[in-house]
């Protein structure tokens, strides 16, 4: 079986998954693993897909709609439809390059607001495919940075919580309506 999922990259008028917001309780929660990859998880990945589009996002990971699995899908390159999106279940990074890299990045769980995050430039992961057959991925620049971000979804972090810059942080926060409290700075 050698079915990626295929989704139409572009917005739909109702996202088929409901995005939950900082302050949600499920965007604190730790994911467990997928114990087997069937179809349930494949319409899993499927409407993720369909959700991240419609808003416009590169990443999303299963918390983030308050499914609690180790499940995110990726797609660097949203507007180019001869390139696949990734689907990501059980991920696990293996090496990260001591090279650290400054960029601001974004959620679509804080929306409006981007801030500065240091993170390595590049890892190599392993994880299962939308089938539940192994991969090794090597990833840098923006594709690394996406991975790291939703991966830290899996574990109940999120990407405010390792903003350096305290001021730029709760200012950016105050200014979108969110409440810095939210925020569990390990940064």
């Amino acid at each position: 079986m050698d079915s990626e999922i295929i989704v139409n990259k572009e917005k739909l008028e109702n996202s088929p998954l409901e995005i939950h917001y900082f302050g949600d309780r499920s965007l604190r929660q730790s994911a467990k693993r997928v114990p087997k990859v069937d179809n349930d998880i494949r319409q899993l990945a499927r409407e993720m897909l369909e959700t991240m589009y419609t808003f416009d996002g590169i990443g999303l990971a299963a918390p983030q709609v308050a499914v609690q699995k180790q499940v995110i899908v990726i797609d660097c390159e949203p507007e180019n439809s001869a390139t696949p999106p990734l689907v990501l279940i059980n991920p696990t990074i293996k090496k990260y390059s001591s090279d650290i890299c400054l960029f601001q990045e974004g959620c679509l769980s804080i929306p409006g607001v981007y801030l500065d995050v240091k993170r390595p430039s590049v890892i190599e992961l392993v994880y299962k495919d939308e089938n539940g057959r192994p991969q090794t991925l090597h990833a840098q620049e923006l594709l690394s940075r996406a991975i790291q971000h939703e991966m830290d979804h899996l574990q109940g972090v999120l990407f405010v919580d390792r903003v350096e810059n305290k001021l730029a942080l709760n200012e950016e926060l105050a200014k979108h309506k969110f409440s810095p409290k939210a925020v569990r700075s390990i940064a």
